[in-house]
């Protein structure tokens, strides 16, 4: 069984250098050709998916679809979660990154952008978005470190992407740079000091095959 990690294409606030958080822009001409790149190389690899699971984000939703698209599997249902959303910036979403780093020194940015547990400003209260209405609004975060953001990722690992896999289903996951970091550092088992700097390509493939015992075998990243 593998699992396939996909970062999201390039959004329009990527390109403009905006934090983004769960803010929720569209993926840009860029991001379009990114993702669909994607799909090419996964196509090229012959792997098929039985399973596809995403965030509830635009950017991550549309990056599934032209991945699938690429590998004419669009047929196949796409499961979607609060849990894979990219990490919440809480007060700093929306605001330019170098005209924030200006306001508050390169050194602070850093520490809310990279740190492992260092929540960033919070949000005076959750957002009013449609798609979060129907949760539990203690779970609705007004800002997040990574930590947080893995401590809500795991469950979905444990209830869903495991589950696929233990089935011997090849799973696909389009999501994003620190809620894909997060699982990354699960799998991997990277300290905490670490998992701050893995960088991770919009758009490239990542493939992990298992054992039995969902032990990661080896990993592949398709460029």
């Amino acid at each position: 069984m593998k699992l396939v990690l996909v970062r999201h294409g390039q959004s329009e606030y990527n390109l403009k250098n905006i934090f983004t958080g769960w803010l929720d822009p569209h993926l840009s001409p860029q991001g379009i050709d990114e993702a669909r790149r994607g799909g090419r190389l996964l196509k090229e690899s012959g792997i098929k998916f039985d399973a596809v699971h995403t965030s509830l984000q635009s950017r991550a939703i549309e990056t599934a679809f032209y991945l699938l698209e690429e590998l004419d599997q669009v047929y196949l249902p796409v499961h979607k979660s609060w849990r894979l959303n990219e990490r919440h910036y809480g007060a700093l979403q929306g605001l330019n990154k170098a005209v924030t780093a200006q306001k508050y020194g390169e050194d602070q940015v850093f520490t809310w952008r990279r740190s492992y547990d260092v929540k960033p400003p919070l949000l005076d209260q959750p957002m009013d978005d449609p798609r979060y209405q129907g949760m539990d609004q203690s779970l609705v975060p007004r800002g997040e470190s990574l930590k947080d953001c893995l401590k809500r990722v795991l469950p979905y690992w444990q209830d869903h992407l495991s589950v696929d896999l233990k089935e011997n289903k090849n799973v696909l996951v389009a999501a994003h740079g620190n809620s894909l970091r997060s699982l990354i550092k699960y799998l991997e088992g990277i300290d905490d000091q670490t998992i701050p700097s893995l960088e991770l390509a919009t758009g490239q493939p990542i493939i992990y095959e298992f054992d039995g015992d969902l032990q990661v075998l080896n990993k592949t990243v398709l460029k």
